[in-house]
């Protein structure tokens, strides 16, 4: 399908209903944030209805992670975990459109002298977050008080592409396709920061198998690596809807010490212990949608999905 989508105009027929798409984002954006916490919800049970196979993929995370809890416990954070999704759909237009005005109240930051201690050293810095809740909407509150670059995925809708990069580049100075390796490394011996997340199955080429949540998990090591050749500090950063409705914390941790520390694997686990560790913390405000577990170590090793 992307294949087909390449090289076809922007206004093309095959893209009318992505437009129309994009008009009732852009009226999204308009909606008060007190309304979005009200009806994210509704919106995550319609994006159930839709994606039933999602469903499914999140109930099997959540019971690979969680064995020890009772059924009951597990069938709760499903739902709240829809609920949370909800929102997170609602905050993304908000992210893109918004006026600073707007979306500055709603952060409520928490140790931004670590990212400025560590930009001081004039190396780069590692802005490294998962997926938790809305990744857009937090990148957006947290720009308001310290400019960063951003690393994503391109689109393969065109149209979708276009309106999402132009978006960001509203609020960000450059932003980075997660391939161009080049790209990251020049922006972090410029001493920038740069927006990382690295929480998601990364295949089998070029991952390393490092622990999550106790499984075996096919993890980018790319954090190490570019921390290695580019000398940038590691900053942990999350974003945490608050339980009253009135925006987020953001939170900067301590620069990591001693990584990389040579060895890969390692510093790969450390990296998905911390995402753990965020997960425990607030698990319905986790993405359980991606298949975190679809790559096995070895290729005979039964699947974990029956959705694939």
């Amino acid at each position: 399908m992307a294949n087909k989508l390449k090289g076809l105009p922007l206004y093309h027929p095959r893209f009318w209903l992505t437009w129309v798409a994009v008009g009732v984002l852009r009226l999204l954006a308009l909606l008060p944030y007190g309304l979005i916490q009200t009806l994210g919800p509704a919106v995550g049970r319609l994006y159930v209805l839709a994606m039933p196979g999602r469903k499914v993929i999140a109930r099997t995370n959540i019971d690979l992670c969680f064995p020890d809890r009772s059924p009951e416990w597990r069938k709760q954070l499903l739902k709240d975990s829809f609920d949370s999704l909800g929102k997170t759909l609602l905050e993304a237009p908000l992210a893109w459109w918004a006026p600073t005005r707007r979306v500055a109240k709603l952060a409520h930051i928490h140790g931004m002298e670590n990212l400025q201690a560590a930009l001081a050293r004039g190396k780069g810095v590692l802005l490294l977050t998962a997926h938790l809740n809305s990744p857009e909407f937090g990148g957006r509150l947290l720009v308001n008080e310290q400019s960063f670059v951003a690393m994503y995925r391109p689109s393969n809708n065109p149209v979708i592409d276009r309106m999402i990069s132009r978006a960001r580049l509203r609020w960000l100075p450059q932003i980075i396709t997660r391939h161009n390796v080049r790209g990251v490394i020049r922006a972090l011996k410029e001493g920038k920061a740069v927006w990382y997340a690295v929480d998601q199955n990364a295949g089998r080429r070029e991952s390393v198998f490092a622990e999550f949540f106790g499984i075996p998990a096919s993890t980018n090591p790319a954090t190490a690596r570019l921390a290695r050749l580019s000398g940038a500090l590691v900053v942990p950063f999350r974003a945490v809807r608050r339980e009253d409705g009135k925006g987020h914390d953001i939170f900067l941790e301590a620069p990591w010490e001693d990584f990389p520390s040579g060895d890969l694997v390692a510093d790969t686990r450390r990296v998905n212990d911390l995402v753990e560790r965020w997960v425990r913390e607030t698990p319905e405000q986790y993405m359980w949608i991606h298949r975190r577990f679809r790559t096995r170590p070895q290729r005979s090793d039964p699947r974990l999905y029956p959705v694939d």
